[in-house]
C-alpha cells in the first residue's frame, strides 16, 4: 500500500523532496505566526513590509538577472562563470547602494513617509549582497540537481529567522526583531549552499575574466529584458506598499502585508518547488525537442487539484480565520485577502511556468507586457487612494492582476506548444 504512494518519477520525487524542505520551512513561520501577531504590532509590520518593498526592488536585478542563465549552459564550467559575473554586478550594485542611501537618505525618508526606518536604511545594500548571491546560488545548485541541499538551506534559512524574530520580540519592542531575522537568515542560507562550489575547486579553478565576459556577451538579453522586467514586476507587486505608507499609514500596510504573507507562504511551498525541478526538466525537453508543453500542462493541472478548495476557504471565511488565529485586530488583514484572492491565484499558477520566456528567448514581449501591466496596477492603486477607498484600491489591483496574469499564462503556454 506505501508503495504505491510512493513518487514514481525521478521528476516527482525531486518535487517531493524540495516540497518536504520547503513545507517544514514555510510552515516553520507560519506556526509562529500567531505569536509574532502578538509580539509586533500591525504598525511593526508596516514597517518590515516597506523594508522588504524597498530591497527587493533592487534584489529584482541585483545580478543583472543572469542567475536564469545559470541553467542554460551544458558545460558546468560556462555555469560556473555566469555565477562569478553574477556575484560581481550584485557586489558592485550593493556597494553603489550603500554610497546613494548615503547620499540621500533624508530624502528618502520624506518620500517614504516613515521616519522609523531611518537607520534601517543602511542596511538594505547587505541584504541584496545576500539575497542576490542566494539567488545566484540557488540556480547553480538546482543545476546540479542537489535538491537535498536546497531543502537543507530553506530550513536553515526558516529556523534563523523564526529564531530571532522571536527572540527578539520578547525583549524589544518595534521591527527590530523582523528586520534582524531576515538579513542573518539569509546570510546562513548561503553557507549552507556555498559548500557545493567550494568543495569543487577544479570548477572554481576554471573561473577567468575571459570567459565572463564571453558569457556576459552571450547572454546579454538578461541585464538588457529580464532585468527591467524584474525590476518593474518587483515595483508594481510592491505599489500598495509604497503608495499605503506614502499617502495612508503604517497600519494599513501592516495588514496588508500579513494578508499577503499568510497566503503567499504556503503557495509558494508548491509553487516554488515545482518551479524548480520544472525549470531543469523543461530546459532538457525543450533542448532534445521533447514535449514541453504537455510537461507545462500537467503540472498546471495538477497544482489546481491542490489549492481549489484552500483558495474557496480563503475567498469565504479569511477574515474569521485571521481573527481566530491571529487575534481580532487582525480581522481587517482577512478582508484584503479576501479581496486579493485572485490575483493571489494566478500569481501562483504563472510563478511556477515564468522561466518559459527565458528558456525561449521572448525577454522582449515579457518586458513589454510587465510595463503594460506596472501602469495598470498603478493606475488600480491610485484610482481607489483618490477616492480614499483602499478596500476600492485592492479590488482593482486584484482584478487588473487576474487580467493581466491569465493573458500571460496563455501566451506562455501557446508559445512553447509551437515551439516558437
Amino acid at each position: 500500500m506505501l508503495s504505491k504512494l510512493k513518487p514514481k518519477t525521478e521528476f516527482s520525487k525531486n518535487i517531493l523532496t524540495l516540497m518536504t524542505g520547503t513545507t517544514i520551512a514555510q510552515a516553520i513561520p507560519l506556526a509562529v505566526s500567531p505569536i509574532l501577531t502578538r509580539l509586533y504590532t500591525p504598525e511593526d509590520f508596516g514597517l518590515f513590509a516597506l523594508f522588504i518593498a524597498l530591497t527587493s526592488v533592487f534584489v529584482s536585478f541585483a545580478s543583472g538577472r543572469y542567475e536564469l542563465a545559470v541553467m542554460l549552459p551544458v558545460d558546468d564550467k560556462e555555469s560556473i562563470n555566469i555565477l562569478a559575473l553574477g556575484l560581481l554586478i550584485t557586489t558592485a550594485l550593493s556597494t553603489s547602494l550603500l554610497l546613494f542611501i548615503t547620499l540621500f537618505h533624508d530624502i528618502i525618508l520624506s518620500l517614504v513617509n516613515n521616519i522609523e526606518i531611518g537607520v534601517w536604511l543602511y542596511f538594505i545594500p547587505l541584504i541584496v549582497l545576500f539575497t542576490g548571491l542566494y539567488n545566484l546560488l540557488t540556480y547553480f545548485n538546482n543545476r546540479q540537481k542537489c535538491y537535498q541541499d536546497l531543502a537543507r538551506a530553506t530550513i536553515i534559512k526558516s529556523l534563523v529567522l523564526v529564531a530571532v524574530q522571536l527572540g527578539i520580540g520578547f525583549v524589544k519592542t518595534g521591527a527590530t526583531g523582523l528586520i534582524s531575522g531576515q538579513i542573518l537568515s539569509s546570510f546562513f542560507a548561503n553557507m549552507k549552499l556555498f559548500k557545493n562550489i567550494l568543495n569543487n575547486r577544479s570548477l572554481l579553478h576554471s573561473i577567468s575574466k575571459k570567459e565572463m565576459l564571453a558569457m556576459a556577451k552571450r547572454y546579454k538579453d538578461f541585464p538588457l529584458y529580464q532585468a527591467p522586467h524584474a525590476l518593474l514586476n518587483t515595483f508594481s507587486s510592491n505599489i500598495p506598499v509604497y503608495l499605503f505608507s506614502s499617502f495612508v499609514n503604517a497600519t494599513v500596510v501592516g495588514f496588508y502585508a500579513l494578508s499577503t504573507r499568510i497566503v503567499f507562504a504556503p503557495l509558494m511551498i508548491i509553487a516554488g518547488a515545482s518551479a524548480k525541478v520544472y525549470n531543469q526538466k523543461v530546459t532538457q525537453l525543450y533542448n532534445e525537442g521533447g514535449d514541453a508543453y504537455g510537461l507545462s500542462i500537467q503540472l498546471l493541472q495538477s497544482l489546481l487539484k491542490k489549492i481549489c478548495f484552500p483558495f474557496v476557504l480563503l475567498i469565504l471565511f479569511a477574515p474569521d480565520i485571521f481573527a481566530l488565529l491571529f487575534g481580532d485586530s487582525w480581522r481587517e488583514a482577512g478582508l484584503y485577502t479576501q479581496i486579493l484572492s485572485p490575483w493571489l491565484f494566478m500569481v501562483f499558477f504563472v510563478t511556477t511556468i515564468s522561466f518559459i520566456p527565458s528558456l525561449m528567448n521572448m525577454q522582449k514581449k515579457a518586458l513589454l507586457l510587465e510595463v503594460i501591466y506596472s501602469i495598470l496596477r498603478l493606475l488600480a492603486i491610485t484610482t481607489g487612494l483618490f477616492f480614499h477607498d483602499v478596500l476600492l484600491a485592492l479590488a482593482l489591483f486584484s482584478a487588473t492582476g487576474f487580467m493581466m496574469l491569465s493573458y500571460n499564462m496563455w501566451w506562455m503556454l501557446t508559445s512553447i506548444k509551437k515551439g516558437l
